[in-house]
């Protein structure tokens, strides 16, 4: 039986009213595809459409909309807000903004998070690169301990603790593209952030993902997509506005809204997204139930017999639409050139250049002032740090020594916009655009030599000195002999970390 009800439909601008059609009950027995089922051995109602109203979670526990019921309706003709008002009898619609929700994901509990994106990514206040991966550890003052891999099992590249305990995508908003998107190494992707936060000594993952990107993974694993396709696409609206009304009433956790299991809502990131389930949700977005001006927890289920009309006033509700914090952009990384800026000045504790420029005299000694953070060597081959009157150079072969600017142009070529002023005598070095010093081959051990202590102290020396000359082949000293047979040219080492 239908009537004209009003209904109320609020905003965050203020509340109106309009005529909508609504249901008041519909009298069993169901209509199914227009068959009234009236014997008692007739087949269950999810088997009269084989393949079209199978649940994707479970028959579920009957209270608020039936999903099958709902599909039932969709296909008679009803609206979204016709399933939704036969369903929730008294509830209103309103309007919220944009929003985000965290979901914590429990097949993560008790582990780090690794994470990467194919187009890169944002942790600690800087870009990681594309592929490379951000292993966070939560720390008890809320922050997080951050380990940046070449790969989910590359080389450390640097690693810092930081009071933002979450890896963003590198563009804001909601919609990214799929490159974008956050893995999990070896698991699945998610829109939005991956963060982690302590429950009391157990380590928790969260999603904080903007709420319709949340629900464009909800809908396909909660309702079938294929049903827009058998005159159903009214009941997924009916769906996502129940979804998202359920998720935003939840206040499960101090550091999460709600989970991704079925003890909340199937929630498995972007696996299951679908463009028709996908539409639904925009097509009602914001959209949400309200009781006595409050979200509405819409509990639903996948109850084969169509179920029945809600008592809502024993679902239990959540904030008020105007209560809700809208979505914040992530957090602002300044711009990069294509290959990150891979500096590594926050590697925990006392890097092997800042252990050496102390052992020399620090700011007295010959080096002076240090300008600048650590930065990478061409191929990883080590770290560099430029100072007033000099250079340290470390790999982990060699350690860290002193050079001049000479030898550090020879092994960067590119670094002579970062040389201080003071610097004189700089040679040109001239090399094919986009190369790289390459190591020496076995056939030619000559390569750049660092000084000695000695030089850096200003002591006499014997023999040959720095630098190669300009042009010359670049390459690394030869390692030492073992048991007395010679050895060819060191390999080049992986980036430092500190060991």
């Amino acid at each position: 039986m239908r009537a004209d009800i009003k209904i109320t439909r609020s905003t965050g601008r203020g509340t109106r009213r309009r005529a909508v059609p609504m249901i008041r009950t519909v009298p069993l027995p169901v209509l199914v595809s227009g068959t009234v089922l009236a014997m008692a051995g007739a087949i269950g109602l999810w088997q009269i459409v084989p393949g079209q109203i199978t649940p994707t979670v479970g028959a579920g526990h009957g209270r608020g909309m039936s999903q099958v019921g709902a599909f039932d309706n969709a296909r008679a003709g009803w609206t979204a807000e016709e399933i939704l008002g036969h369903y929730y009898p008294g509830a209103d619609l309103g309007q919220i903004g944009p929003t985000t929700i965290g979901v914590r994901l429990q097949a993560q509990d008790d582990a780090t998070l690794d994470t990467f994106a194919a187009a890169g990514a944002q942790v600690a206040g800087r870009t990681i690169g594309p592929g490379d991966a951000a292993h966070l550890t939560p720390l008890p003052d809320g922050g997080a301990n951050v380990v940046v891999t070449a790969g989910c099992d590359g080389e450390v590249l640097w690693q810092a603790a930081t009071d933002d305990p979450f890896v963003y995508p590198v563009g804001a908003g909601a919609g990214r593209p799929a490159d974008e998107h956050l893995t999990l190494c070896g698991g699945t992707a998610y829109r939005g952030a991956l963060g982690v936060a302590l429950e009391g000594e157990s380590f928790r993952t969260v999603n904080q993902v903007d709420l319709d990107d949340y629900l464009a993974g909800v809908l396909p694993a909660e309702m079938q997509a294929n049903w827009a396709d058998q005159g159903a696409f009214e009941a997924l609206r009916a769906q996502a506005i129940a979804a998202r009304s359920y998720a935003l009433a939840e206040s499960r956790y101090a550091y999460a809204k709600t989970c991704d299991t079925t003890d909340c809502q199937a929630y498995p990131g972007t696996v299951k997204e679908d463009s028709r389930s996908t539409e639904a949700v925009a097509a009602t977005t914001g959209t949400v139930l309200l009781r006595d001006g409050q979200i509405l927890r819409s509990e639903y289920s996948a109850a084969p017999d169509g179920g029945r009309p809600a008592d809502i006033q024993t679902f239990e509700v959540g904030p008020a639409p105007s209560e809700l914090v809208e979505s914040a952009p992530a957090p602002v990384v300044p711009a990069t050139p294509a290959q990150p800026d891979l500096t590594i000045e926050a590697l925990a504790g006392e890097s092997v250049i800042d252990t050496e420029y102390r052992r020399i005299g620090g700011a007295s000694s010959s080096v002076g002032e240090p300008i600048g953070p650590e930065m990478l060597l061409p191929q990883r081959a080590g770290t560099y740090r430029l100072y007033t009157n000099g250079v340290i150079v470390a790999t982990k072969t060699l350690g860290a020594q002193v050079v001049d600017f000479s030898t550090l142009l020879q092994l960067v070529p590119d670094a002579g916009d970062q040389l201080p002023a003071t610097a004189s005598g700089r040679p040109t070095l001239t090399m094919p655009e986009g190369t790289v010093p390459q190591v020496v081959s076995p056939g030619n051990p000559q390569g750049v030599q660092f000084p000695s202590d000695a030089e850096v102290r200003g002591e006499p020396v014997h023999g040959p000195v720095n630098p190669a000359a300009p042009g010359a082949h670049i390459g690394v000293p030869r390692s030492p002999a073992v048991d007395g047979v010679p050895h060819g040219p060191v390999a080049v080492p992986g980036v430092h970390d500190g060991e």
